[in-house]
C-alpha cells in the first residue's frame, strides 16, 4: 500500500466514525518497508467514553497489542486530521518513523509547534518525520459536513 492508498484507507475509517456519530477522523498504520497494514481505526471517544480514544491512539494501541511490544519502529501512521499534542507524544513513545496527515487543525493541531521545538527541549529521545496535506480537501470536507449537520 502506498501513501495515497493508505490515506484513502484512513478516510474510509473516518467515514465509519461519522456513521457512528463520532468526529470523523480515521487512521491506519503501515510497515514502512513493505506497506503492510498493521492496524486501522477511527475516533472512539464517545463510544468508549474515553477522552484519549483519538484515531491515532486507537491504532497505536491495536498495533502494539498485536505485536506484543510497546514500540513500533519502522512504521508510518496516516491520519485524516493533523495530530494533537497528546497523539504526537504517543507517536514519539511508540517510536514510529513517520506521520502523514490530511487536513490541518488550526485549533489543536500540534505538528508545526512540535517541529519547531528542539528535541532536547522536552527531553525527547525520538524525532519523527511529519508530512501534511495528503488528501486534505476530502478530509476537511468530511469534517465540515459532520459539524454542519450538528449545528
Amino acid at each position: 500500500m502506498n501513501d495515497l492508498q493508505a490515506m484513502e484507507a484512513a478516510l474510509d475509517q473516518a467515514r465509519r466514525a461519522a456513521a457512528d456519530g463520532e468526529v470523523p477522523v480515521g487512521a491506519v498504520l503501515l510497515a514502512s518497508g513493505d506497506g503492510r497494514l498493521l492496524a486501522a481505526g477511527a475516533n472512539r471517544t464517545l463510544s468508549d467514553a474515553d477522552p484519549t480514544a483519538h484515531a491515532e491512539i486507537v491504532v497505536l494501541r491495536d498495533a502494539a497489542a498485536a505485536s506484543g511490544a510497546p514500540r513500533l519502529p519502522g512504521t508510518t501512521l496516516y491520519v485524516t486530521l493533523e495530530p494533537c499534542l497528546m497523539c504526537l507524544g504517543a507517536m514519539v513513545h511508540a517510536r514510529i518513523d513517520r506521520v502523514v496527515f490530511a487536513a490541518t487543525d488550526p485549533k489543536v493541531g500540534a505538528t508545526r509547534r512540535f517541529q519547531e521545538v528542539p528535541v532536547d527541549f522536552f527531553g525527547l529521545n525520538h524525532r519523527l518525520e511529519i508530512e501534511g496535506g495528503l488528501l486534505a480537501e476530502p478530509a476537511a470536507e468530511l469534517l465540515r459536513d459532520f459539524f454542519r449537520l450538528r449545528r
